[in-house]
């Protein structure tokens, strides 16, 4: 199954990426991340079951990952209040592209 995700990308003082988003309907196995700089976009395949489509990345974000063969993914609850979301899952995904 194959949805478009909302998401943010946050860089840490080490250009180092963290993908943030909500959690998925099933656990994360052997995820990976695959890249399509020409499209600004990517996906995100959670496991066999579940891929997750990422639209309009920016293009700083391909930059930092230039270099990375992961990505750190951090799925946080879908709450009412922003302030009362708790991580569900956190992982590296491998990045292929």
């Amino acid at each position: 199954m194959e949805k478009t995700a909302t998401y943010d990308f946050v860089v840490n003082d080490e250009d180092e990426v963290m993908l943030l988003l909500y959690a998925g309907d099933t656990m994360p196995e052997n995820p990976k991340v695959v890249l399509d700089v020409e499209n600004n976009s990517a996906e995100l395949i959670r496991n066999e079951n579940e891929t997750i489509v990422l639209d309009a990345v920016p293009a700083d974000i391909f930059d930092s990952l230039a270099d990375a063969d992961k990505l750190l993914v951090c799925e946080l609850s879908n709450t009412e209040k922003e302030e009362d979301s708790k991580i569900v899952y956190a992982y590296e995904a491998e990045i292929e592209d």
